[in-house]
């Protein structure tokens, strides 16, 4: 009988080591995907948007991380900057890498080039000195906006990767931008089948950021 108790008891101490190992072992890494519409999986029924799709990659390819949807539609990058805090503070517990996507809004409104790095700079400059690891992902101008818009907006997101050596996505659209079939009735947003592009091409690049 006292063999009992005492095996029992060893049984209950690993048991409860276990439970208690649980939640951080199910955790793994957290991936915030902070942006505008284009994460937000605006006009997408859940599971379809970019956040969604890009847990189910992650969860097909083994890799222990959970995807947290930080995008809002409309934001422009001021936008994004003025509640990066709170929303920081919203997640609980510090991420191991923010996915910046923001400033495609600030090109379609024709905002000043300058305005949207400078407020991606701040964001930047604020997740660095936390010491959370960041993925920028760019975006680029149309034509139609004309070549000084087109240049002086494309080259944003080079400069500031250089700047704070962070890796960069270089344009989240690619591959989608302009396929009618990929996108919604809008023209502007990806459909089910754009986003599964879209998160098919970033998730080496997710990987390889994930510190």
């Amino acid at each position: 009988m006292r063999y009992g108790w005492r095996s029992l008891l060893v049984h209950l101490t690993l048991l409860w080591g276990l439970i208690a190992a649980a939640p951080a072992l199910a955790a793994g890494k957290l991936i915030w995907a902070f942006g505008d519409s284009l994460t937000a999986g605006y006009g997408l029924p859940p599971g379809q948007g970019f956040t969604s799709q890009l847990q189910q990659a992650l969860d097909r390819a083994g890799v222990a991380a959970t995807v947290r949807n930080g995008g809002i539609a409309g934001d422009t990058a001021a936008m994004g900057r003025a509640r990066l805090l709170w929303g920081l503070r919203g997640l609980g517990v510090q991420p191991d890498l923010v996915i910046v996507e923001l400033g495609a809004n600030d090109m379609l409104r024709g905002l000043p080039p300058e305005q949207a790095q400078q407020n991606l700079d701040l964001i930047l400059a604020e997740l660095t000195r936390r010491r959370i690891p960041v993925l920028l992902a760019g975006m680029r101008a149309p034509p139609n906006l004309g070549m000084d818009y087109r240049r002086q907006f494309d080259a944003i997101y080079p400069a500031l990767a250089r700047k704070y050596r962070v890796p960069l996505y270089p344009f989240f659209l690619d591959g989608v931008v302009g396929q009618r079939a990929l996108l919604q009735a809008d023209g502007l947003h990806p459909n089910r089948r754009g986003v599964a592009i879209i998160v098919g091409r970033i998730l080496p690049v997710v990987r390889r950021a994930l510190p």
